[in-house]
């Protein structure tokens, strides 16, 4: 910017290589001790870079995602022809810049907003809670069962569930992470846009805003003060909580059902953005209810996912490499009947590619503890 590297600073080579490494974990802005944001400074230099350059194809791909995951639905069979390491894949690397030898997330055969079902209108006296929940892209298509298990914990703990959503016919609501996680400011200001004008009624009226996918929540209180969305996006930063959060919070042990015993292992992986903003703490806590479950964290840094990043063919070895360090070998010397946490859905799809391990959000293992009898 002062002109050493000319009038184009943006797309310099010096400028890609210093920013090609960078993982978005923000575990920059949380150990920083005047707080950098890496992260942010990526997607600006992105940003800046499509100004004056046309934005690749597979970018263009990863910044749409919310617009043609519903339609590859329809596709199911023929994704399943993409194998890793197969002559499509290969080509799609090609063509795309698509790693060949990772595997690509396929949509569920139903959204969860497909089977979603409001409750009666609200009564008076109002329900004692009441939440509103943001059903992500990820958790809507891709892992729907996830976004079903939550509503049903919260019903059972005598919560009032509500889902954020839009008139039908129009397209359902995304926080703008994948198109801000690759440059493009604009669709990402965009989507923020749609999803706080659908937030703004639960906003006047206080309701609590839960999330599920870490770095799509973790968007109301941190990326959405850096894109100038002004009042709306300032109070929703102080509304938004992920689900382990809200119910650490929420709730004490005289207000929970008599979770039953589960003599199971349990491995954590954290997120990277629930360590960056302090959530790992109220993950432990509400694990902690469930009687006999052995809970111990993996001590690991980024999986190397990253989101996009271990899709990306230049970025896949390194992005093996870092789950390679210290998470993998972990899942491996777990026992054979363990349970696999990872809050995080490019985390799962890296401990799947990585250790053929299935790992599941923690509101599965609060679920499979609730008394028989619980509310559904």
């Amino acid at each position: 910017m002062n002109g050493e590297l000319g009038p184009q600073p943006f797309t310099h080579p010096d400028v890609d290589a210093a920013m090609d490494l960078c993982l978005a974990c923000k575990g920059c802005k949380r150990e920083c001790p005047n707080g950098v944001d890496m992260a942010l400074l990526r997607t600006e230099v992105l940003a800046q870079r499509w100004r004056v350059q046309p934005m690749p194809a597979r970018e263009r791909l990863i910044a749409h995602l919310p617009h043609w995951l519903p339609h590859l639905r329809r596709l199911r069979g023929l994704l399943a022809w993409r194998q890793p390491g197969n002559w499509l894949a290969r080509w799609m690397e090609h063509r795309h810049g698509l790693a060949a030898a990772r595997s690509l997330p396929t949509p569920a055969p139903r959204a969860f907003l497909d089977d979603w079902a409001p409750p009666p209108p609200v009564c008076d006296p109002p329900p004692r809670r009441e939440v509103v929940l943001l059903a992500d892209t990820f958790s809507n298509h891709l892992d729907p069962d996830t976004a079903h298990a939550a509503v049903r914990l919260l019903r059972t703990l005598g919560c009032t569930v509500h889902v954020l959503t839009l008139p039908p016919g129009e397209r359902a609501l995304c926080c703008g992470r994948s198109a801000l996680s690759v440059g493009d400011v604009d669709s990402a200001r965009a989507e923020a846009r749609r999803l706080l004008a659908a937030l703004a009624p639960w906003q006047a009226r206080g309701v609590p805003v839960l999330g599920l996918e870490p770095s799509c929540l973790l968007m109301l209180r941190d990326e959405y003060q850096a894109l100038h969305l002004g009042e709306p996006a300032a109070r929703a930063a102080k509304q938004a909580w992920l689900l382990e959060e809200y119910l650490a919070r929420e709730f004490k042990p005289a207000d929970l059902p008599a979770f039953q015993a589960l003599n199971r292992e349990v491995l954590v992986h954290g997120h990277c953005h629930q360590k960056a903003f302090g959530a790992m703490k109220a993950l432990r806590k509400v694990l902690g209810w469930v009687p006999q479950l052995r809970v111990s964290f993996i001590e690991s840094s980024c999986c190397g996912m990253a989101g996009a990043f271990g899709y990306e063919a230049e970025h896949h070895a390194l992005s093996m490499q870092m789950a390679e360090a210290a998470l993998l070998p972990a899942v491996r010397a777990a026992a054979p009947d363990a349970w696999l946490v990872a809050n995080g859905t490019s985390c799962r799809h890296q401990i799947a590619d990585g250790a053929q391990r299935e790992a599941r959000h923690f509101v599965h293992v609060l679920c499979a503890a609730l008394p028989a009898r619980a509310t559904v």
